[in-house]
C-alpha cells in the first residue's frame, strides 16, 4: 500500500458501500447484479483499473485490482464479476490484441458499455483445455464458430466474450486459438443462468455458438494456434486473484466469528470464553496471517514480473483449501445460526467452495507444482 492506493481504497469503499451492500440480497434473488452497476462503476473509474489510460483504463496496477476486490468482499458482495472483467478479460485483449483491437474494445469495457467474459470450460472438458470441442473454421475473411460453453462468469450479461476454440482439429494444444465474439452476432445465444450453491448473485451461464460468424480480425494474436500459450501466460494472474479471494474469505470469516462468539451467550458466558472456541479461533487467526504474508509476497513478485507458475499454483491450492477449512470451523462456532443464509458466515462458506475448483482444480495445481520439483 501507498498514498495512491490508500486514496483509491477510500473511493472503492465508498462505491461498494453505496452501490453493493444495499443490493446484495436482491441480487441473490435475481441471480445477477443490475446491469447499471457496470456503467456506474465506469463513470467513477473502477473498470479496467490496470489498463493503460490510452485505452480508457485507470493506468494502475494489479494492486488497484486487489484493493477493489477487497472492498467488494468487505461490502458483502460476491456476485459482481468485476475482477474477471478487469483483471482477466481486459488483459487478454491488452496483451494479445492488435492496436486496432485494443482501441475498439478496451474503451467500451472501461466505460461499462461492454461487460467482458472468457469462455473456456465446456460440458465435457473441465480442466482439459487441450481437448475443447468448440470449433472456429476459417471461411474467407471470417471465422464460423460452433460449440457450447458452461460455467461462464458474467455470461448472462456479457457483451464481449473471448472464446477458446479449435482452429485446427488435427492438433492438440497447438490447434487452440482465442477469438473475440461480440454477443449481438447472429447465432450466439445464452442458456440458463446456472443455479449454484454459492456465488448466487453471479450470472454464471451457459453459452451457445451456432454458426456464429466473426471477422478473421477478431483472432487474438498474430496467427492461429497461439491460444494455449496465451492461456498459460494469463492463468497465473487468475490464480493469484483466487488467492486474494481465499485470503479475504479467511479474514472475513474470522472477523465475523469473533464478533458472533463475543456477543453470543451460552451457559452464562460468551461463547468466546470457552477454551475450544479460543483455540479454534487462534488456529484460524494463525493460518489467516500466514496466508496474508504469502499472498502479499506473491503480489509483490507479480508487480515486479517475478511470480513464477509453480509458486502461484502453491498459493491458489493452499489458500483456497485452508480458507475452506477456516470457513467450516467458523461456521461450526456459530452453531445452527451458521447454517442460515442470513448470516455472513453461511455465504462465506458456500461462496468459498468453488475456489478449489475453478482457475484449474487444486489437483491440477499440485500436478504443476510436482513437475517443478
Amino acid at each position: 500500500m501507498d498514498e495512491d492506493l490508500d486514496a483509491f481504497r477510500d473511493l472503492a469503499r465508498t462505491f461498494c458501500e453505496k452501490e453493493l451492500t444495499p443490493n446484495v440480497d436482491r441480487w441473490i434473488e435475481q441471480h445477477h447484479v443490475d446491469r447499471e452497476l457496470w456503467t456506474k462503476a465506469g463513470e467513477v473509474g473502477l473498470l479496467c483499473l490496470s489498463i493503460p489510460e490510452e485505452y480508457g483504463g485507470g493506468g494502475g496496477t494489479f494492486a488497484h485490482e486487489t484493493v477493489l476486490l477487497e472492498e467488494q468482499a468487505r461490502a458483502g458482495d460476491s456476485g459482481w464479476g468485476v475482477i474477471l472483467h478487469n483483471g482477466i478479460v481486459a488483459h487478454y485483449i491488452l496483451n494479445y490484441g492488435s492496436p486496432a483491437q485494443k482501441q475498439a474494445w478496451l474503451p467500451k469495457m472501461a466505460s461499462g458499455e461492454w461487460v467482458g467474459a472468457i469462455a473456456m470450460t465446456e460440458p465435457g472438458t473441465g480442466s482439459d483445455l487441450q481437448n475443447v470441442r468448440t470449433k472456429a473454421v476459417r471461411d474467407g475473411d471470417e471465422y464460423v464458430i460452433n460449440g457450447a460453453k458452461t460455467f461462464i462468469t458474467n455470461g448472462g450479461q456479457a457483451d464481449v466474450v473471448i472464446v477458446v476454440a479449435k482452429t485446427d482439429s488435427t492438433k492438440g494444444a497447438e490447434g487452440i486459438s482465442l477469438i473475440v465474439v461480440e454477443t449481438d452476432r447472429p447465432g450466439f445465444r445464452r442458456g440458463r443462468v446456472l443455479d449454484k450453491i454459492g456465488l448466487r448473485s453471479q450470472d454464471t451461464a451457459e453459452l451457445f455458438f451456432d454458426d456464429v460468424r466473426v471477422p478473421a480480425t477478431n483472432l487474438l494474436g498474430a496467427e492461429e494456434g497461439q491460444g494455449f500459450i496465451q492461456l498459460m501466460q494469463q492463468l497465473p494472474q487468475e490464480r493469484l486473484i483466487i488467492g486474494v479471494s481465499s485470503v479475504l474469505a479467511m479474514e472475513l470469516a474470522l472477523a465475523e466469528t469473533l464478533r458472533y462468539t463475543k456477543d453470543r451467550q451460552a451457559f452464562g458466558r460468551p461463547v468466546f470464553n470457552f477454551q475450544n472456541t479460543k483455540f479454534k479461533l487462534a488456529e484460524v487467526a494463525t493460518e489467516a496471517k500466514i496466508a496474508r504474508v504469502f499472498l502479499d509476497d506473491c503480489i509483490a513478485k507479480h508487480l515486479k514480473g517475478e511470480l513464477d507458475i509453480p509458486t502461484v499454483a502453491m498459493l491458489k491450492w493452499w489458500t483456497s483449501d485452508r480458507a475452506m477449512v477456516a470457513a467450516d470451523e467458523c461456521l461450526q462456532l456459530h452453531g445452527g445460526y451458521g447454517y442460515m443464509n442470513e448470516y455472513p458466515i453461511a455465504r462465506i462458506y458456500t461462496d468459498q467452495r468453488v475456489q478449489k475448483i475453478y482457475g484449474g482444480t487444486n489437483e491440477i495445481m499440485k500436478e504443476i507444482i510436482a513437475r517443478s520439483l
